[in-house]
């Protein structure tokens, strides 16, 4: 599976970690560390997946959903972030995101959260 991801975190070691995870699995990756370098990004390289954090300085993670989906609705948007609220699952869910993984990550559900969305599902745990 060689899929562009975009990963949108401002803490550059949740990004290492996750692309590292990514590269593994054979993907190309790509980095942003706040919503607006994100948004630029996403417009210009249209990457095939975005994993976006929630809580991050500049603009939260919600409102870089809204505008990404609102440049591209078939974009497809795994929220990962700390904040394990039910409250803010819905918010995302409601907002377009295909899935949403809590922090940490471990390799083995990622990589089944991926296949699961590029397969065209939806995963809520």
């Amino acid at each position: 599976m060689n899929s562009k991801v975009l990963i949108v975190d401002d803490s550059s070691l949740a990004r290492r970690t996750v692309r590292a995870m990514l590269e593994e699995m054979g993907h190309v990756v790509e980095e942003a560390s706040d919503g607006a370098q994100a948004l630029e990004r996403f417009y210009l390289q249209q990457p095939d997946l975005v994993m976006l954090d929630m809580v991050m300085s500049g603009m939260y993670g919600l409102e870089v959903l809204t505008k990404i989906r609102q440049l591209n609705p078939e974009a497809r948007v795994i929220v990962i972030t700390a904040d394990i609220q039910d409250s803010t699952k819905e918010q995302v869910r409601a907002a377009g995101a295909a899935a949403f993984i809590n922090k940490p990550i471990n390799r083995q559900k990622l990589n089944q959260t991926i296949s699961a969305v590029f397969e065209g599902g939806h995963t809520w745990s």
